[in-house]
């Protein structure tokens, strides 16, 4: 296919400001990052951390709009996400495409997570009827008892880099529909989705503090921390962070739901239609470049689909076009930093060292016009054991590792040895074996046939074991239940 480069201004966006109480405001810290395209590996713009000073007065912004917005009916409040979804429809491209350019996103990967955004926000726009209560008359002679649904105050996100602008409305539009103020605190890798997200925010007409930005790093998430005037947090990273924040929250009374890392098993069973999971199997290996907490990363092969299954998906995978995401015909592009490339390099190695056989280098893996990218194509080990670090650990980029297991019996096994349990999934024409996987597996997300098990805005968002600290998770009703709480009436007129 013959490449269809998008038209790109390549372009500095300056010193990227924060958003409090409606107004685009000037960091005073200085402490600057650079922002940099993973495919070019050049500075697209410059972020601050902010200090522990311009967070509190973020969240004084936000307490201070607490009490009008929290009295703003239900229906009012949904208005604003109306208006925020038409902006975001109206400039649904462009959001992609800065996407594209800080996080190194194919464009059609860029898009999708768009689209999953925007329909969060439209979710929450139906909150006149999520946040009902209930009720029920006479449960004594003359005593009517019911449950109403109140705003708890000011609520802060901290997000991943690896989907900058889909993870912070998995939240924000909820919480504000329902009746509290809200903090933003992107990832200082890829804080450019955010800011473009608030220009609509700030156009959609919020009314000032309602909805705030603060750019930052550690230090920044630690005085949201230890604010009094936070009462509750929701986090996607990884676990080791997950974990921090959430003992933080709990130290302090606070609200905590941190949906943190992963270790995704996909098992294909004898019976696989492989013409059909192939393709499934290489988009969850390989999309967004492995940086995503629902991609494969241990393919189990059952019995006799070993051999075929890893022909089937090596060739696939050796064909896969590598490069920046702004053509439309790339199928993977870079990883997000420099760093991060290392990070992900250092795991191959280990996998080589420990015996693994490499059947696909990724290492090798070159890209014409951009020399100096983050790029690492394809890569996968054979003959892995489950005892091995590239079968154990999180490695959040393209590599994938075939371990070849007798049974289903034995596939739940190494499923269930890993202390992660965000999402697995079973590839099989069998009722019964699928059955059986979903009632037996501990993982918080389940795919049957399906292999990125990504639930719907109206669902949420699953997790257990080190994959997630909490009770309620984001998305959907869960949302609703996080951001407010449950108030008893009890009722007698004499």
């Amino acid at each position: 296919m013959q490449s269809t480069i998008l038209p790109e201004v390549r372009r500095h966006y300056g010193r990227i400001k924060n958003y409090v109480k409606g107004r685009w405001v000037d960091s005073k810290s200085t402490q600057i990052l650079d922002v940099v395209n993973p495919a070019r590996a050049e500075a697209i713009a410059q972020v601050p951390l902010s200090t522990r000073e311009e967070a509190q007065e973020a969240v004084q912004a936000a307490k201070d709009a607490f009490w009008e917005w929290r009295e703003t009916p239900p229906l009012s409040r949904a208005r604003y996400l109306f208006r925020l979804k038409d902006l975001m429809e109206e400039r649904f491209e462009e959001l992609a495409r800065v996407l594209v350019q800080e996080e190194g996103k194919t464009i059609d990967e860029a898009r999708g997570e768009i689209r999953r955004g925007i329909e969060n926000v439209e979710m929450a726009t139906g909150i006149p009827s999520l946040m009902m209560g209930y009720g029920l008359e006479d449960i004594a002679p003359q005593i009517d008892e019911e449950v109403v649904r109140q705003p708890l105050g000011v609520f802060c996100v901290v997000a991943p880099f690896n989907f900058p602008s889909m993870v912070s409305l998995w939240f924000m539009p909820y919480a504000v529909a329902c009746g509290n103020t809200f903090i933003v605190k992107p990832s200082e890798q890829v804080p450019l989705s955010q800011n473009k997200l608030f220009e609509l925010i700030d156009q959609a007409g919020f009314p000032p503090g309602v909805v705030n930005l603060v750019n930052g790093a550690k230090d920044t998430v630690d005085a949201l921390l230890e604010d009094p005037g936070i009462k509750g947090v929701s986090f996607v990273g990884s676990t080791q962070v997950g974990r921090y924040i959430y003992r933080r929250c709990a130290e302090q009374g606070k609200r905590a739901q941190c949906q943190c890392g992963a270790k995704n098993f996909m098992v294909v069973m004898p019976d696989a239609d492989l013409d059909r999971t192939i393709p499934v199997l290489i988009t969850s290996f390989y999309g967004c470049a492995g940086e995503r907490c629902l991609s494969g990363s241990v393919l189990l092969a059952v019995g006799d689909i070993y051999e075929p299954l890893k022909r089937k998906f090596v060739e696939a995978s050796s064909k896969l076009k590598v490069g920046y995401g702004l053509d439309e015909t790339v199928q993977m592009g870079p990883v997000v930093s420099a760093r991060h490339k290392q990070r992900v390099l250092g795991y191959i190695e280990k996998g080589v060292q420990e015996g693994a056989k490499l059947i696909l280098d990724g290492r090798k893996t070159r890209v014409e016009g951009y020399p100096n990218g983050y790029f690492i194509g394809p890569t996968v080990f054979d003959q892995v054991s489950p005892d091995m670090t590239i079968a154990k650990e999180e490695i959040f980029g393209p590599v994938a590792s075939i371990i070849r297991v007798p049974d289903l019996d034995r596939a739940i096994e190494i499923i269930h040895a890993s202390p992660y349990g965000n999402s697995s999934a079973i590839f099989t024409r069998s009722g019964k074996a699928a059955r059986e996987f979903k009632y037996r597996v501990l993982c918080g997300n389940i795919g049957i046939n399906i292999g990125i098990v990504a639930p719907m805005a109206f669902f949420p968002f699953g997790g257990c074991k080190d994959s997630f600290f909490g009770d309620l998770h984001g998305q959907g009703k869960d949302a609703v239940d996080f951001f407010t709480e449950k108030k008893i009436v009890i009722t007698r007129w004499f």
